[in-house]
């Protein structure tokens, strides 16, 4: 068997990291002939566990980069080095829905871009590069600028605010649904619908159950929503049906596609907006610094990323029999990249659990990396950017107003139900 890559990790001197090539370097050496990994029995997918996830991964990246979990039959890759070079690895560390869920959770999810290794994967993604590039992101910025405006003056004149449901949810519901074109009416099944299908990336079914009404609902509007007579002519979701008419993707194609990128541009984006503005509630020193130099803006976002991403781990498939950390994980076994133990590991973070808006963690793994790293994540830059602009305009304090209420629900997925806060005027 042979090491992962070829190629042993070595630990970074830095927390800033622009050259991959830096972190894995080539070296001959013996493989190692361990096939054991550490075992523990843990049912990472219970509720209190992914309500605080992060004691549960702080104990198994102390038992090993790469542990075993019994109950099932899952192998967890804990450490960030061995992280990083596993998604950067889609070669021998699959994402194609069959290998990673089984057939029939593929059926389910369909193949996007998300479920899908190259070729098809790169042919998926390409159908918005461009809606999605640099540049046609600039011509938003002041439409989301505005819109974020409006959304903190009315926080600002109520005083106090839960600020999930006045801010972080409308943020990013009514931008992503604006980009794709979809008709207003109908919008309310967005959130608790995209929400409810992040259960169907579970491995454990029975989580899926109570909520197959809601995932079946979303569906169907999903397919209604994916014709010409009702979406916008120069949305995003006329521009998926215009590459099913040139060939560059199959019909079949079309609806995952769609619900691929309205999963992905709003419950990750609710979430990072909310975490970001927790951490800033709770640490008044952050929101002073904040105050003081704007600029930071871009590194707090980064910071709250990496110690609190709404995603928390990524699923993969090993194709070949491959060596993580001197362990073996054989072919065919499932995968899961915890992300959120990654970017947390003081291996590579000093003070990792602290939240720190000076520190500018651009190497972070939040946001998912290489081939498969968030295609909307410059989307989600400038609508979080633009509500704590707004908020650094017409906001002296930020208070927390109550007790912090966590998702439980969605196994892998990190996320905030109820948030509290108080705003005073400048």
């Amino acid at each position: 068997m042979r090491n992962l890559i070829e190629k042993e990790t070595v630990k970074m001197s830095t927390e800033s990291d622009s050259h991959p090539a830096d972190v894995l370097v080539d070296v001959e050496r013996a493989p190692s002939t361990r096939a054991d990994a550490p075992e523990i029995d843990l049912d990472i997918f219970r509720e209190d566990n992914v309500g605080n996830p992060h004691p549960m991964w702080a104990t198994m990246r102390e038992l090993g980069s790469v542990v075993y979990l019994s109950a099932s039959d899952t192998w967890v890759i804990t450490r960030y080095d061995e992280a990083r070079a596993t998604l950067a690895d889609w070669r021998t560390f699959s994402s194609a829905s069959e290998r990673v869920y089984g057939e029939e959770m593929a059926a389910l999810l369909g193949e996007t871009a998300l479920t899908t290794d190259p070729p098809l994967h790169d042919k998926l993604r390409g159908v918005l590069s461009e809606k999605t590039a640099p540049r046609a992101l600039k011509q938003l910025t002041e439409q989301v600028m505005a819109h974020a405006d409006e959304l903190v003056a009315e926080a600002v004149e109520a005083g106090s605010i839960e600020a999930m449901e006045k801010l972080c949810q409308r943020m990013p519901v009514d931008t992503v649904a604006d980009l794709i074109g979809l008709p207003e009416e109908g919008r309310e099944i967005l959130l608790p619908g995209g929400e409810r299908m992040l259960l169907t990336f579970s491995p454990h079914s029975d989580r899926l159950v109570p909520g197959m009404p809601s995932v079946e609902e979303f569906a169907n509007y999903i397919v209604t929503m994916t014709n010409r007579e009702v979406l916008r002519p120069d949305g995003w979701g006329t521009a998926i049906l215009d590459a099913v008419d040139d060939g560059r993707i199959r019909q079949q194609d079309a609806v995952p596609l769609m619900s691929s990128y309205l999963i992905a541009g709003m419950g990750t984006t609710v979430h990072t907006l909310g975490f970001y503005l927790n951490n800033l509630a709770q640490n008044p020193a952050a929101w002073a610094a904040l105050k003081a130099d704007p600029t930071l803006i871009n590194s707090g976002f980064e910071e709250s990323v990496r110690v609190d991403g709404p995603a928390q781990m990524l699923y993969r498939a090993a194709t070949r029999d491959v060596e993580v950390g001197e362990h073996v994980i054989p072919e065919g076994r499932r995968i899961i990249v915890s992300i959120g133990s990654a970017n947390r590991d003081p291996r590579h973070y000093s003070n990792p659990d602290t939240f720190d808006i000076h520190r500018n963690p651009v190497d972070h793994l939040g946001l998912g990396y290489a081939t498969h790293g968030c295609v909307g994540q410059g989307l989600a830059r400038l609508e979080v950017k633009a509500v704590i602009s707004a908020l650094l305009r017409r906001v002296a304090t930020l208070e927390p107003n109550g007790p912090v209420e966590h998702s439980s629900h969605v196994p892998g997925f990190a996320g905030i139900t109820r948030l509290p806060i108080s705003l005073t005027s400048v």
